[in-house]
């Protein structure tokens, strides 16, 4: 599927809770297994799109006995509820980001280490590899099955408003607003950055009124937000990469017969893969909107951050967090950090 240029801007916009999605044809007998699926995204946003897609293929390959209703844009609550009724089974399937599922498994932040993945090669080797196997397992012992294939969320960037960001110096104290996250916090620190943790409706008017002269976000928010009225620069940092986690109630999925599970879980699989391109298209587009709103984009390397980073211990501080395990197939991937 190819996005277009107002499709990619409608997928982050803020729907009003439109109903359960039911593009499916219900059979004329009622299914033998009814599942729920709630996110917190739009309608029109990728991974929606592709859920969708998996739902009308389980409904088919399994001859009407397996439907799955899908509830978008938060309409059986916030993260935390819907985590919690995965785990109570009164919720199937729900796709976190894995800072959500860290609150409950902190290994699973281990992927927003910053300035850990270079792009998108790096992150696709170690969470389809080693270290997503590892997040799983961890998972699974507090009750969730967790899907081999992991959903894109994006790459978070840096804005700044008064100079381009090229290297780790240029984030010596620099007054930048980050999200109440103790990786982020602490990365931010780490940098000689000036962190300060806000509310995102406080963001506009910080950056505006120079309370805070930086933010991070991905691109599609940095493009909704309209940020681009008040900073001018966007440095492609890729510092935190997120994604989502599909995940289900361990027993519940358990409990389908060995055909259904394989048919749900290959639907599952290959939307997951279809919506990482989609993301990849969207926020190219989105960047070459930004620059058509006059923001000026730099590129900068890894390196310098990754040697900020590991000389004031922050890297050596997080391995002693995750475990040499989960660091070591951390590092297997990305190569050495600590």
């Amino acid at each position: 599927m190819s996005l277009t240029r107002r499709r990619a801007l409608q997928a982050l916009s803020v729907l009003p809770a439109a109903g359960l999605i039911g593009g499916l044809s219900r059979p004329a007998r009622a299914a033998e297994f009814s599942l729920k699926y709630g996110n917190n995204l739009p309608l029109t946003h990728p991974l929606n799109i592709r859920a969708q897609e998996a739902a009308d293929r389980v409904a088919k390959e399994s001859n009407g006995r397996v439907e799955i209703a899908i509830f978008p844009n938060n309409q059986l609550g916030g993260d935390t509820d819907m985590l919690a009724q995965v785990r109570n089974g009164a919720l199937n399937f729900f796709t976190p980001s894995a800072l959500v599922v860290a609150t409950l498994v902190p290994i699973a932040a281990i992927n927003a280490v910053g300035f850990a993945f270079a792009d998108y090669d790096q992150v696709w080797k170690a969470m389809d590899g080693g270290l997503g196997a590892h997040i799983r397992a961890a998972m699974a012992k507090v009750g969730l099955h967790t899907f081999e294939k992991m959903w894109d969320n994006g790459f978070r960037q840096i804005t700044s408003g008064a100079k381009p960001i090229e290297s780790a110096k240029d984030m010596d104290g620099l007054k930048i607003r980050v999200p109440v996250s103790p990786l982020g916090i602490s990365m931010f620190k780490a940098l000689s950055s000036s962190p300060t943790s806000l509310q995102f409706s406080e963001v506009y008017s910080s950056l505006q009124t120079r309370i805070v002269d930086a933010q991070e976000n991905p691109l599609p928010i940095i493009q909704v937000a309209k940020l681009y009225e008040v900073q001018k620069y966007c440095a492609i940092s890729n510092h935190i990469w997120d994604g989502f986690w599909f995940i289900a109630n361990a027993r519940a999925f358990n409990a389908l017969p060995a055909d259904l599970r394989t048919i749900v879980s290959n639907a599952i699989n290959d939307a997951g893969l279809k919506q990482r391109e989609d993301i990849k298209t969207f926020n190219a587009t989105v960047q070459a909107d930004l620059q058509r709103n006059g923001m000026k984009f730099t590129t900068p390397s890894p390196d310098s951050f990754r040697a900020k980073l590991r000389d004031s211990g922050f890297y050596g501080e997080w391995k002693g967090r995750f475990g040499d395990e989960a660091w070591a197939l951390l590092e297997g991937a990305v190569g050495k950090l600590a």
